[in-house]
């Protein structure tokens, strides 16, 4: 009998405040194992955002263009109903550290337990493990806003961005 494979929808949900090199490498690598991957945008009640989230959409969109399985939606609420929303199956995080992984193992469990829905945990490649969006924006913050320095970190597009936002420095 032959197998029969089912078309499987992933939710990489984050606040992307801004997008990151490691993001980015957790969207290429997901997109490679799933039918279709939705990167939703959303908000951390804990975190006060930098971008809105349509500006945080808008830089990611240039880098998922040449995935064609990939798309970007802003979301409020509880990420197991957007999930539910883009008809998902799973939910993909990205883990750099045993601190992400403890409380990304938390969040995964209450997740299955009210919603049903599997959490899968790619491990950021190493040369992007220390990059977090909260350490770009505080590196920005500090002075080291050359654009040179900060794209080693994000994407030139989102480099631009915390210039224009934060001011030239």
């Amino acid at each position: 009998m032959p197998e029969t494979r089912k078309h499987i929808v992933a939710v990489y949900p984050g606040s992307f405040d801004p997008p990151t090199h490691g993001h980015l490498n957790v969207i290429e690598r997901a997109s490679r194992l799933f039918n279709e991957l939705v990167i939703g945008v959303g908000q951390n009640p804990d975190k006060r955002q930098l971008f809105s989230a349509e500006q945080r959409c808008d830089m990611l969109a240039p880098h998922i263009n040449k995935l064609p399985n990939v798309r970007v939606e802003s979301y409020a609420g509880l990420t197991i109903d957007f999930v539910r929303h883009c008809a998902g199956r799973v939910l993909v995080r990205g883990i750099r550290d045993a601190a992400d992984l403890n409380s990304e193992m938390q969040q995964a469990t209450v997740n299955e337990m009210i919603g049903g829905i599997e959490t899968i945990f790619l491990m950021t490649s190493d040369k992007y493990a220390l990059i977090s969006s909260s350490l770009v924006k505080q590196v920005y913050q500090l002075g080291g806003g050359d654009i040179d320095r900060l794209q080693r970190l994000v994407p030139e597009n989102v480099a631009a961005a915390l210039a224009a936002r934060l001011g030239e420095r």
